[in-house]
């Protein structure tokens, strides 16, 4: 009877330590990780992403120069350098991928559905075909969408300035992500009762002559998280000083570029909250397929003091909208 106790005693231990092994393997940093990333192009809203993400994992325990190597490409926004981008990355077969924008995001994982990949500013990663739904991705892809309050930025917009008949949309067509956000503020203007003059650019060429175009011919101009016009922010800045036009923008890098105001996402805490995610994957706590997408945690109002003065805006009159 003894031995049988004993016996039941060793194997219950080392079970224990079995479980406590495993448990230690699943949340250990010592190891070092590897990561490839892919941001579509270079501009501030992307670029705070990266750092973002860089802070989250380093919460988390993962810093480059210790335990974590990180393969940074930044393209040009033309889909075949990213994929081109895409295929090297792939090819080194990191323990995780990171895809920042759409087209980034996209180009990963036309190269593998095996690797890991967590995305960011993204606005609408089922409609791009990205996950299957955001509760339940269903496959090698999380992370987070940077969908903002549209309705609520109109409100912000709107309460600006008075009389606000017309409103200027200014977005790249060819930006998926950009005409969804569009399409919303059309909505959302045409609930109370305010027209809108619509004008695309192809290229950063094109965004003065269309910024120009909607100052000279709106009471005051909209521009979703669009990688286009946030590039060319301070040209953004420039027309709405000339001509004296308020401007509502997707970001806070949009707007302390060269917007009025925002009530919107910080893409560095955007990126935080995707390096966090990243860190549960490399530590074998959860799988792309079964971690849902998040939303921005924190939405702030922001407002361009500069702008604010050059337009005869008192900015602390501009308020969050309810």
């Amino acid at each position: 009877m003894k031995k049988g106790i004993i016996g039941l005693a060793l194997a219950s231990l080392l079970l224990l330590a079995a479980c406590s092994s495993s448990n230690n393997e699943a949340k250990d940093t010592s190891k070092e990780a590897t990561i490839g990333v892919l941001q579509m192009m270079k501009h501030a809203s992307l670029d705070a992403a990266y750092e973002g993400f860089k802070e989250g994992l380093k919460e988390e325990g993962y810093e480059e120069g210790k335990n974590l190597t990180i393969n940074y490409q930044v393209g040009t926004g033309a889909q075949d350098s990213l994929k081109s981008m895409s295929e090297t990355l792939v090819k080194k077969d990191p323990d995780l991928l990171l895809g920042i924008a759409t087209p980034a995001a996209i180009s990963l994982l036309n190269e593998t559905t095996d690797i890991p990949i967590v995305i960011t500013a993204v606005t609408d990663p089922v409609e791009s075909k990205l996950v299957a739904s955001e509760k339940k991705p269903g496959g090698n892809v999380t992370g987070t969408t940077d969908m903002v309050p549209i309705e609520k930025q109109v409100k912000l917009l709107l309460s600006i300035k008075d009389n606000i008949k017309t409103v200027g949309i200014a977005y790249n067509a060819g930006e998926g992500n950009s005409k969804i956000q569009a399409d919303l503020a059309i909505e959302a203007l045409k609930k109370e009762g305010v027209e809108t003059k619509v004008l695309t650019a192809n290229s950063t060429n094109d965004v003065q002559s269309v910024m120009t175009s909607l100052a000279k011919n709106t009471d005051a101009i909209y521009i979703p998280t669009d990688n286009t016009f946030a590039t060319a922010a301070p040209v953004v800045g420039e027309v709405a000083k000339e001509y004296k036009i308020p401007v509502v923008a997707g970001s806070a890098e949009q707007v302390e570029a060269g917007g009025l105001a925002t009530f919107g996402i910080n893409y560095t805490s955007l990126g935080k909250q995707t390096g966090v995610m990243a860190a549960k994957i490399l530590k074998g706590e959860a799988k792309p397929e079964s971690l849902p997408i998040e939303s921005a945690n924190d939405l702030e109002l922001i407002v361009n003091k500069d702008m604010a003065s050059a337009l005869g805006i008192n900015p602390d009159d501009i308020k969050a909208p309810e």
